[in-house]
């Protein structure tokens, strides 16, 4: 991946596909390369832009807490550096919360956003337990060391029941894809968690105009479902897709049908 002075730090990033720019923002722990399995459906009509954030994949490392603004910052940056003036975004997770700070500060930088199973934050959004959250903490320190312990500790909250016994070709896809990417240092996990707890987007998300679609699985344990309702709430003009049956992955139950979902949304 090619590497970019994106304001205070360096950022690995890549394109695939022709077309208007898409900025594609990845979620907690995970670098840019997670999204290869959206882009054989995005590429197709869209200049995907993909990024390690900092802390992942070939980015730099900066030894301290990983705000959501300084995150989005980051993104700016790396528009910015490319020379992008404006562009659709869509950010999964942290990723969406990153995104909704891109928004939010950046108005001029994004012409369309999607948010994935994400969350605005702060006291009023709905939170998973304590066992999820710890069980993606311990499983996203795992993945540099034992990736195939981690696969199985971390599956059960980012799919539906018995999506794992059911598929083990998506284990082996997951386990092919780590192999192929540098580990994610497990000191990440907790700058990124410390990041995440701060972030509070509710209160200033009636400041986003530009036009909104909300997507989230029916069944997500790990972000719930309650934050779609309430990020609608605060911005009424946005559109949102749920997804039946679907968890926290929320593409993996029909890619084609999901993506082509968001890709008409975007080229609407």
């Amino acid at each position: 991946m090619p590497k970019v002075k994106a304001g205070k730090i360096n950022i690995n990033y890549e394109k695939q596909g022709k077309g208007e720019p898409l900025l594609l923002i990845m979620g907690f722990g995970a670098p840019g390369a997670a999204w290869i399995p959206w882009l054989p459906f995005l590429s197709a009509k869209y200049e995907c832009i993909y990024f390690d954030n900092r802390g992942t994949g070939h980015s730099d490392k900066p030894d301290m807490h990983y705000t959501v603004p300084d995150m989005a910052e980051d993104a700016s940056g790396l528009l910015r550096a490319l020379g992008i003036p404006k562009a659709k975004v869509f950010g999964v997770s942290m990723g969406g919360m990153i995104a909704q700070e891109l928004t939010l500060t950046h108005p001029e930088q994004v012409e369309k956003v999607v948010l994935g199973c994400t969350t605005p934050g702060g006291p009023n959004a709905a939170m998973a337990s304590m066992d999820v959250l710890q069980t993606l903490i311990e499983g996203s320190k795992l993945m540099g060391t034992d990736p195939e312990k981690a696969y199985d500790k971390i599956m059960p909250i980012l799919t539906p029941p018995g999506f794992a016994e059911a598929h083990p070709e998506f284990k082996a896809m997951m386990l092919a894809m780590r192999n192929m990417i540098p580990p994610t240092p497990p000191e990440t996990a907790d700058r990124a968690m410390a990041g995440i707890v701060g972030f509070n987007a509710y209160d200033r998300l009636p400041q986003i105009k530009c036009p909104v679609l909300i997507v989230h699985g029916d069944s997500d344990i790990l972000v719930p479902t309650a934050n779609a309702k309430i990020i609608k709430s605060r911005i009424p003009h946005a559109d949102v897709f749920m997804i039946p049956g679907a968890g926290h992955l929320m593409e993996v139950l029909d890619p084609v049908g999901v993506t082509g979902r968001i890709v008409e949304w975007l080229s609407a």
